[in-house]
């Protein structure tokens, strides 16, 4: 790694946790339930890999009421 990018990894770390973090909480919870507010599950299942946007669209516009 170059020496600047020790710099970010501060940065970088949590950013990481947090994405990888959402998108596995919205893929189990696509998987584990039938409803939703708009779309699919093929289409959650997809959006859920798009960086941190995909799950929070999720959870923001695509989780059902329960």
């Amino acid at each position: 790694m170059p020496e600047n990018m020790m710099d970010f990894l501060p940065f970088l770390i949590p950013v990481i946790v947090i994405q990888v973090g959402l998108t596995l909480a919205s893929l189990i919870h696509v998987l584990t339930h039938k409803t939703y507010r708009r779309g699919n599950r093929i289409l959650w299942v997809l959006v859920s890999f798009i960086s941190i946007i995909g799950p929070v669209l999720y959870f923001t516009l695509g989780k059902g009421d329960e």
